[in-house]
């Protein structure tokens, strides 16, 4: 039993067991006065057993409160054994969803960085798919302009000309500029096979290096603008083959119009015409397959038209319708029905007569070969050449004759000069023009003439 006291030398009381004892005897003491209790004080007393403890209210304090926290911790143990379990699992549980999580990212991450690598990797197929599709169709436009510049008499052959770089120009505007057919270049793929813009910007104004994003536009815009230039190359080179087509039908028939409208039989002259080239094998024509282009039956049709225009040109070597003389040529008479200059009265003329100077050199109108050079009465001195098919010419009043009976000549060979022997009144040639015998007008085979030069 504690109790405070407020001087040490209070009175303490008889502990129980003291009291269990059989009292001794005393002796009697006189009374004493009465005490007053204690004063209350700081200090606690701890009594046990008639011993009594003082302490201060500092250690009693610090002994409560160790056994307050002795009491905790123990509590907290007890309770931490007995819920261990649903503890650890729960961190486990958090561990784990937190595993999950970054895993799930990493997943994530690894899963992007698939797609971005599969798109790159498409863009770089689908890019190599262009630019081979690019350069197939530029190596087929290649080889069509090189047929095309083949063929003879062609302004316009859509050649592609590979010693330029640029395939087109970027003007200030940033619009491409299409470059003329035959100013078209090869696009040359690198060989790593990835596209190389050439900026024509200036370096100084160049400030930060394009983004990837604006480097795959780039090469967007490049390959279209390629594919554009090829359509544009593409579209001339099919007008090109259009209107070559439409100039030797335009011309075969226009040969066959005149070899009808003289009277003629394309296919004696044909038959009778000089062969092209000197030999070599045989080796046919074939004909386009089912699955060809268009362009390539259309240049079959050309070659066909441009056989038959060379066998029609070859036929009318043989016919009469250039001018014996060079230059300026005056009719002093035409054909037919004329006053005779020596008797006055009316007369046919079956020749034209062209005017010239003694010594000015008459040539042949078509090749064929001479069958008379000499005194011919009224004519003179006269040459006449046989072009086969019953054509024949007769040049007149000459003054002089070089070609020899038997010769072959050629067109515009000189097989005399002008004159004026036989029956003339001046110096002057006297052409005629006869088919089997007969005498037709020369202005028919000249105006023919002009009208063939106007198909070439």
């Amino acid at each position: 039993m504690s109790y405070r006291s407020g001087h040490p030398s209070a009175a303490l009381h008889p502990h129980a067991h003291d009291q269990a004892r059989p009292a001794a005897p005393r002796p009697a003491r006189p009374p004493r006065p009465a005490q007053r209790p204690a004063p209350a004080g700081n200090s606690y007393t701890i009594a046990h057993a008639g011993r009594q403890v003082r302490i201060g209210p500092v250690l009693f304090w610090i002994a409560v409160g160790s056994i307050v926290l002795l009491g905790c911790w123990t509590a907290a143990t007890a309770t931490y054994f007995t819920f261990r379990d649903d503890v650890l699992t729960r961190l486990i549980a958090r561990q784990a969803e937190m595993q999950y999580a970054y895993e799930d990212r990493i997943a994530e991450l690894r899963a992007k960085v698939d797609r971005t690598t599969s798109r790159q990797l498409l863009d770089q197929e689908q890019f190599d798919q262009k630019l081979e599709q690019i350069m197939r169709r530029q190596s087929l436009l290649e080889s069509r302009a090189g047929a095309l510049s083949a063929l003879p008499d062609v302004a316009v052959t859509g050649s592609i000309k590979p010693a330029r770089t640029p395939s087109f120009d970027i003007e200030t505007t940033g619009r491409p500029k299409p470059s003329p057919i035959n100013d078209t270049v090869i696009f040359v793929a690198p060989p790593d096979r990835e596209a190389r813009l050439q900026s024509r910007t200036p370096p100084a104004a160049i400030e930060r290096a394009p983004t990837q994003y604006a480097q795959a536009q780039g090469v967007e815009t490049v390959l279209t603008r390629l594919q554009t230039s090829l359509d544009q190359v593409e579209k001339q080179q099919i007008a090109t083959l259009g209107a070559v087509e439409e100039t030797y039908e335009s011309r075969a028939r226009r040969m066959r119009d005149v070899l009808g409208n003289l009277g003629l039989n394309s296919r004696s002259l044909e038959a009778s015409a000089p062969r092209g080239g000197v030999g070599g094998p045989f080796v046919p024509v074939r004909a386009p397959s089912a699955n060809a282009s268009s362009f390539d039956r259309q240049l079959y049709r050309i070659n066909i038209s441009r056989a038959q225009v060379d066998r029609l040109t070859r036929a009318l070597s043989l016919v009469p319708y250039r001018k014996p003389v060079l230059g300026q040529v005056e009719f002093s008479s035409g054909f037919g029905v004329r006053t005779d200059p020596f008797l006055g009265r009316p007369a046919m003329h079956t020749g034209l007569d062209f005017r010239g100077s003694t010594g000015d050199p008459v040539r042949a109108t078509a090749i064929g070969k001479v069958v008379s050079a000499g005194w011919a009465g009224g004519y003179g001195q006269m040459v006449e050449i046989d072009h086969g098919n019953g054509l024949t010419t007769r040049y007149g009043h000459l003054s002089k004759i070089i070609a020899k009976v038997g010769q072959q000549v050629s067109i515009g060979q000189i097989v005399g000069e002008i004159g004026s022997t036989g029956r003339s009144t001046g110096p002057h040639l006297h052409y005629e023009t006869r088919i089997d015998g007969e005498a037709v007008d020369p202005q028919k085979f000249l105006r023919a003439g002009v009208r063939l030069a106007g198909a070439g």
